[in-house]
């Protein structure tokens, strides 16, 4: 069984200057409760691996940059937050874009232990300068290198007390390869069954990524 905590003490170990992925794209799939409650500790000065900045008005990853907890944002697109963009633009925030499909496999690559990919993505564009760039039969890729963190933050609908979670439909998004990344991964459920309950074919995220189970989250 894994630890099971609230959002508050869940996210206690979780310091300034921290390198955290949060699943989800937009608000969906993101673990509400435990960006609420990285908002009230007051950690700053984070890392913040994601698919987007979120909204200004919203709940989730878009409350951490409107409070000016985030000092580097990598992430597939800032444009439903001009908060961020802002941001960018003054100086505040540093921000990393990376195409989608790029960002899922450098996450998924660092959850895996590889090195990085080879993607012909951005070849000939912004998203190749200061990369390696390697012809393979006469093609050319750029070198993007794995993504990992010391905390991965996801969401589920179900959770086992061993950590194993079913995620339903596009809420899926990163939290999969996003588990794998994290040093420490805790995992916000709506809902907490025994052992076994869940069957084998539904589980998305297998229990051994997991660390913390926080019960009684408020994804979607």
């Amino acid at each position: 069984m894994k630890k099971v905590l609230n959002p508050a003490d869940s996210v206690k170990i979780i310091k300034d200057g921290a390198t955290i992925m949060i699943s989800g794209f937009m608000c969906c799939g993101q673990p509400l409760s435990l960006i609420d409650a990285l908002v009230e500790q007051g950690t700053k000065d984070l890392t913040i691996i994601c698919n987007d900045a979120g909204y200004p008005d919203k709940p989730g990853v878009g409350r951490l940059i409107v409070e000016k907890r985030v000092k580097k944002l990598i992430a597939s697109h800032i444009g439903l937050n001009p908060i961020a963009g802002q941001q960018m633009n003054s100086g505040e925030l540093e921000v990393i874009l990376v195409p989608q499909g790029s960002l899922a496999e450098k996450i998924r690559a660092g959850g895996t232990g590889l090195g990085g990919i080879l993607t012909p993505t951005g070849v000939g564009t912004e998203v190749e300068k200061g990369k390696k760039i390697i012809e393979v039969d006469g093609i050319k890729y750029i070198l993007e290198e794995a993504l990992k963190a010391e905390f991965s933050l996801i969401s589920s609908n179900i959770c086992d007390e061993f950590g194993n979670a079913f995620i339903a439909k596009s809420a899926k998004n990163f939290n999969v390869v996003m588990a794998m990344a994290g040093e420490n991964t805790i995992i916000e459920t709506k809902k907490l069954v025994k052992t076994g309950q869940i069957e084998n074919e539904n589980i998305t995220v297998p229990g051994v990524f997991v660390n913390t189970i926080v019960v009684g989250g408020k994804n979607d």
